[in-house]
């Protein structure tokens, strides 16, 4: 999962489109980047690291231009080089950069054909610099008789044809302005937001409308999927729509975990979801055990907190915050690799013993993915002195992967993968353990005022909603991930031996040994 940002500006956005990111931190914190535009030329500044680690006072004084675009990452399939942090740029043709959040499922077959049909050629193993080379090869294609914004939502409509998956993209053409697109399902967000200046109008795309609220721009309306906006240097804006019967299927697991809770995306308010997924939990738990001994209701920090407090409020019982984060220490789920994210628990979650001692305590949590996290939160709710500890988990148990830019790609890593609720219980360590049912979860989502036709649940059902992915395509993601996995451990490791070496020289040359 990645998160995006694009402006377009009258005046300097170099510091908009840092405090978007900062608002969209929780989305990557591997990487990030800005680029601008200034009479022509291009500023750059990516690194990895978070926003404040990765932008100082030199490289903001040099990110010039009243056009730009922005990205933070996680990676989706292991790798965290630099050489993949975004944005990607290609100069041909007019000078393109873009930014992407997503994963493409043709990835492999689009890159056979660049290099073969296009005759374009690939720095990385980015699925975005793919995307961004498909994007430059149809541009090239339909402006021979030059730029226009036809030409350009021509080219985003040919992207459309050509690939599958789920993308949100924000792209800067040098001189000509800013283009934004959604794939034709809709499964990544994009909103649309616009303020006024005494200079004229500025716009802004960005992955989530809380990255809005800090600027102080208006929330417009989301990108429909599919569609395609163009944003030219003076604000106007062009839009041209490509769905090919392709079904409005946002991906449920933002509401479930990624997007923040203040935020508003394809029209729903992440906050009133969390609410209802909170209510429904809480039903469900009246449903099967009605005189329950449920003595306080815990939530694991943070994204559990809103559902939290509703399933206390049903079933009449204290909520209480158990856990203190400690919040320099990043979001475990979205950590490269697992010896990260379990060595990450204990430092970042720290119990309140008085909380615990004696109680039967109901943990509530966003979702299970791994369940590595979920058994060390149950040994620390014991060790607090807890006499009983039930599990809930407000979404239905993962047991597929997620192809669509979410890293949750190999089954075999899932917890629920293959296992019932009874096996899941016994490996976290729980006495009891509830998940939400995926009708539950799908009406707690819904809302009328959207328009969506359909949720991409394949985490939780398996059915995706591209209708392209293959056993096969799952079988060669497994072992990829493997690959990526062993590579890094092997890195670690000639890493640590060579550390050491370096320790025992520095002692020896000191009289040390």
């Amino acid at each position: 999962m990645c998160g995006i940002v694009g402006i377009v500006g009258q005046s300097p956005v170099n510091q908009a489109i840092y405090d978007a990111l900062t608002n969209l931190q929780h989305r990557g914190q591997d990487a990030a980047g800005i680029m601008t535009e200034h009479e022509g030329q291009l500023h750059l500044r990516k690194s990895n690291g978070l926003v404040r680690d990765v932008f100082q006072q030199n490289h903001m004084l040099r990110l010039r231009g009243n056009l730009g675009i922005g990205h933070v990452r996680y990676p989706t399939a292991g790798s965290a080089s630099l050489s993949e942090a975004q944005p990607f740029y290609v100069n041909s043709p007019y000078g393109i950069c873009l930014a992407h959040n997503g994963n493409l499922i043709n990835a492999e077959e689009l890159k056979r054909l660049l290099l073969e049909s296009d005759r374009r050629h690939l720095n990385t193993g980015s699925d975005s610099e793919v995307l961004l080379n498909v994007f430059a090869h149809e541009l090239g294609r339909l402006s021979g008789d030059g730029l226009t914004p036809d030409a350009i939502l021509g080219a985003v409509e040919a992207v459309h044809r050509r690939c599958s998956g789920g993308y949100a993209v924000v792209a800067m053409i040098i001189g000509f302005g800013l283009v934004a697109f959604r794939d034709p399902h809709g499964i990544r967000p994009l909103v649309l937001g616009s303020r006024k200046t005494a200079q004229g109008p500025e716009r802004i795309v960005a992955s989530e409308s809380v990255a809005l609220d800090a600027l102080g721009f208006e929330l417009d309306r989301d990108v429909m999927p599919g569609e395609a906006v163009f944003i030219d240097t003076k604000g106007v804006v062009h839009r041209r729509e490509y769905r090919n019967g392709a079904t409005y299927s946002p991906c449920i697991f933002e509401f479930v975990y990624f997007a923040r809770p203040d935020s508003v995306i394809d029209r729903l308010s992440v906050y009133k979801t969390r609410l209802r997924m909170g209510e429904s939990l809480a039903a469900k738990i009246l449903r099967l055990r009605p005189e329950h001994d449920i003595d306080v209701v815990i939530p694991i920090p943070d994204t559990s907190r809103t559902a939290a407090v509703q399933v206390a409020h049903e079933l009449g019982v204290k909520y209480r915050e158990g856990f203190i984060k400690n919040r320099y220490i990043g979001r475990t789920f979205i950590m490269p690799g697992q010896d990260e994210r379990r060595a990450s628990v204990r430092r970042k979650l720290n119990a309140i013993d008085l909380e615990f001692a004696d109680k039967n305590v109901l943990l509530v949590d966003d979702s299970i993915v791994r369940g590595t996290t979920s058994q060390q939160i149950i040994a620390m709710a014991r060790e607090a002195g807890a006499a009983k500890v039930y599990f809930a988990s407000a979404a239905p148990p993962v047991r597929y992967p997620n192809v669509y830019g979410i890293d949750m790609p190999a089954a075999s890593e899932l917890v629920a993968n293959g296992r019932s609720v009874e096996e899941i219980q016994e490996i976290i360590g729980a006495d009891w353990l509830v998940y939400q049912d995926l009708d539950d979860l799908v009406q707690a989502v819904r809302h009328e005022s959207a328009t969506i036709e359909a949720f991409d649940t394949s985490c939780f059902s398996g059915e995706y909603v591209t209708g392209d992915v293959s056993q096969a395509y799952l079988d060669r993601l497994e072992v990829a991930r493997a690959d990526a996995t062993r590579a890094k451990r092997d890195a670690r490791v000639l890493r640590e031996e060579r550390d050491g070496r370096g320790d025992d020289d520095a002692m020896q040359a000191a009289g040390g040994l």
